[in-house]
């Protein structure tokens, strides 16, 4: 059937099924009345037999519909169409058995229908909770039999007239036939109390078209039972109209799970059996607060029965039911006490517990800290604190998912390597704390060595090998503290020695105190100095050694202290890293040094200018085109522009290299490997990376001129250079002698203080025309005695 086809049937099929409810609710009142006693019999006829078949059989195609819509392979349709079939049939038979006034057995066809109505509801009411409650605890399926047999233990008390019918000398056929239905309505009843009470099943405005279907149908069914007994009950009463009303809200309930499915199917997907459209149907979770009202009233509901069943008769049935209403109650209670006293102990675990990495957290070191400190005769302890080195630049270049891995991976690391009664927790970030057992200041600095080359080998994250440093602070018990709070402020004082010093580790000492103090002050005023543009840069040339000329500088930043004078990168750089600064100190050297090239470029003698890039500048991926801009905003070619990058950059991130200095040299800007043969060296980046020039460090130029070996190395490094297509460059050129060993050796450029210092703009410029004006050698010989 054309999903048009089906949305006009069901929209005309639904319409009959209320039209005709309406007239058929309306008309057993009027006959209820009397008020149709002026038309005749025929009218109650009519009601009884006409309107009463076809509202029911209007509810079982609205069924069937939905059923043949979701090609049949829903259970609890099913069997829900199959319960209101059953009614529609077993009320036909009736009809049209009694329709001139004759009376049936029992128990006959009819009665076999409207029996069969309940068993077949609850099974589809079973089937569809089956598909939500997998998996859910043993107590939420205890909440569940407290409100079920709280329910049935209250309906059984209002039954009372009914059950105890057999016991009065009724027959037991009538017994039979009034104690059968309302029964089956007080098992549905207590169902659906039951299914309230669940936590974690998921209720919803589809499920509550079913539940009031239920309730309705078994109120219908208990207050036939009441009236059975009493002999009261007569055919095309209002109360006819009961079943009817819940059967049709049954209907609603499975029409709107076929509707679901409908739209499902026209968005592109396939719903199967208890699948999207149930997920549709149950779209609100039961609260907490709902399943325990259900819950609580059960189970007082229960206890109030046994306290009728004191003063008056109640029925063995609903004793029965209230007492297994408290019983289960009781088991519930001891469930949630356990599961209380566990959830506790859970949090309390979790709560000493860092969640990444599973060690121990600052509130568990604290615990233990406080424990043995606070022994008497404690034995010496020993306080680590360790920060990874450049681990933010991890967490930049590889994302914080690569970060969080690394950081599993190191504490594991550190824990492979400490005794059993030390202890490793993680404060924060990628700080971690080693507490070490019976350790003055030798067994900590050993174990700190120890723990550095552990830390120091490879590591696998996300399929790039790592190499990370580690910086430690070592405090120790009592000699530098009397509590844990103390010592960690004391390691993590040395631990910022230990980073800034780069030695590795550090053990705290009084100084430190003052030195860290001074730390804190120097990092407020390089604060001011990049608002107040206080450092400067200085150029030192970079001399041909083929021809002489000199056709390129490197920026050299210097600080411009208001009080301290000059002051070289050493003592600032590493707090410019640290705090933080560096992207800013960069852009303002980058801007400095374009507008001098760009002068250079307006004087007609242009220069490239070669700038320092730390690799915490390098972890954006927008600096190609920042660079650009300014090049652009400042009418310099790209050309005139060199970056000077370190090995440490290249090894951590290839990829990430790779794909910055690709865009740098697209864009024109030329790449010069600083300090080569320094760090983690590694001759493959040379191949593989998009570089154009290498610079030779001073550590081994400066000794070449009388260590034969350092001279094979540079010697080697030139040679390998040029059958790379790389230019080379020699820094920390002193001596004429050097100068004139790297001429030999075919080196392409030189810079040093046999050259020249790194000067001012304006005394550079002096310096260039005095060596533009001279031969080398003279003005080699001139700037000599300003060079020593």
């Amino acid at each position: 059937m054309k999903p048009s086809t089906y949305g006009l049937a069901r929209a005309v099929l639904l319409w009959a099924m209320w039209l005709l409810g309406a007239f058929y609710l309306v008309a057993l009142a009027l006959h209820g009345l009397g008020w149709g006693l002026a038309l005749g019999d025929w009218f109650g006829t009519f009601v009884r037999g006409g309107l009463g078949l076809l509202t029911v059989w209007a509810i079982a195609a609205v069924c069937w519909l939905a059923a043949y819509r979701v090609g049949f392979r829903r259970t609890e349709v099913l069997l829900a169409a199959a319960a209101v079939t059953s009614y529609a049939a077993g009320n036909t038979f009736y009809v049209l058995m009694t329709v001139d006034g004759r009376s049936l057995p029992f128990p006959s066809l009819a009665d076999i229908g409207y029996l069969l109505v309940s068993p077949l509801l609850l099974a589809a009411v079973a089937v569809t909770v089956s598909h939500h409650a997998r998996g859910l605890t043993p107590w939420v399926w205890l909440d569940c039999a407290v409100g079920s047999l709280g329910a049935g233990a209250v309906l059984a008390v209002v039954l009372g007239p009914v059950l105890g019918s057999a016991a009065a000398g009724v027959s037991p056929l009538v017994t039979a036939a009034a104690v059968t239905v309302p029964m089956f309505g007080l098992v549905l009843v207590a169902a659906i109390a039951g299914i309230a009470a669940m936590q974690g099943v998921q209720m919803g405005s589809r499920w509550a078209l079913l539940a009031s279907g239920l309730l309705v149908f078994a109120a219908a069914d208990v207050v036939y039972g009441l009236e059975v007994t009493a002999g009261t009950y007569v055919h095309g009463a209002p109360l006819d109209a009961g079943w009817a009303i819940g059967l049709a809200l049954v209907a609603m309930w499975v029409d709107a799970a076929a509707t679901d499915e409908l739209t499902v199917t026209q968005g592109g997907l396939t719903a199967t059996q208890g699948g999207l459209a149930e997920v549709r149907v149950w779209r609100r979770p039961a609260t907490r607060a709902t399943a325990l009202a259900v819950s609580s009233a059960a189970t007082i509901a229960g206890l109030g029965v046994l306290v009728l069943g004191s003063q008056v008769p109640v029925s063995t049935l609903a004793l029965g039911l209230a007492a297994g209403a408290l019983i289960a109650a009781g088991i519930r209670a001891q469930v949630a006490a356990r599961l209380l006293e566990r959830m506790a102990s859970q949090r309390l675990v979790a709560a000493a517990t860092d969640e990444l990495t599973g060690l121990p957290n600052r509130r568990a070191l604290f615990a233990e800290g406080y424990l043995r400190l606070a022994e008497p005769g404690c034995r010496r302890q020993a306080l680590l604190m360790l920060d990874l080195d450049r681990f933010k630049e991890v967490n930049d270049r590889l994302g914080h998912r690569a970060g969080d891995e690394l950081l599993v991976k190191v504490g594991a690391r550190l824990q492979e390597n400490l005794r059993g009664d030390d202890t490793l927790a993680r404060l924060s970030g990628d700080e971690f704390a080693i507490l070490l057992d019976d350790a003055g200041p030798d067994e900590a600095v050993d174990a700190a060595a120890r723990l550095r080359a552990a830390v120091g080998q490879p590591l696998i994250v996300e399929d790039t090998s790592l190499l990370v440093g580690v910086s430690i602070g070592i405090a120790v018990f009592p000699d530098d503290g009397p509590d844990l709070s103390v010592l960690l402020r004391k390691a993590d004082i040395a631990m910022n020695k230990a980073k800034t010093s780069r030695q590795g580790h550090h053990v705290y000492c009084t100084a430190d105190d003052v030195d860290a103090a001074a730390n804190l002050k120097t990092v407020r005023e390089l604060r001011t100095a990049l608002n107040r543009d206080q450092f400067v840069l200085h150029y030192q040339p970079k001399v041909d050694l083929d021809t002489g000329e000199v056709n390129s500088v490197e920026a050299l930043v210097r600080w411009d202290h208001p009080t301290g004078g000059l002051l070289g990168p050493d003592g600032f750089v590493n707090l410019i890293e640290e705090s933080g600064l560096m992207p800013a100190l960069t852009r303002s050297v980058l801007a400095q040094a374009l507008d001098q090239a760009a002068a250079w470029h307006r004087e007609g003698h242009p220069l490239t200018v070669a700038v320092n890039i730390s690799a915490s500048s390098l972890v954006d991926t927008d600096l190609p085109n920042q660079v650009a801009s300014m090049l652009a905003a400042r009418g310099v070619p790209p050309s005139s522009l060199q970056l000077e990058i370190t090995e440490g950059f290249l090894m951590v991130n290839r990829d990430l290299a790779r794909v910055i200095l690709t865009s740098l040299r697209n864009n024109g800007v030329s790449i010069s490997v600083d300090d080569f043969g320094t760090g983690y060296s590694s001759l493959s980046y040379l191949r593989d990376m998009p570089i154009d020039e290498i610079k030779i460090d001073n550590s081994f130029v400066i000794p070449m001129t009388h260590d034969p070996r350092a001279a094979v190395l540079v010697s080697a490094t030139i040679e390998l250079a040029h059958r790379l297509g790389l230019r080379i460059v020699a820094e920390g050129v002193e001596t004429a002698a050097a100068y004139t060993e790297l001429t030999r050796m075919g080196c392409d450029q030189a810079q040093g203080y046999f050259l020249s210092t790194p000067l001012p703009a304006a005394e550079l410029n002096r310096w260039l025309n005095r060596w533009r004006a001279r031969d080398r050698s003279a003005a080699i010989r001139q700037i000599l005695p300003t060079t020593a």
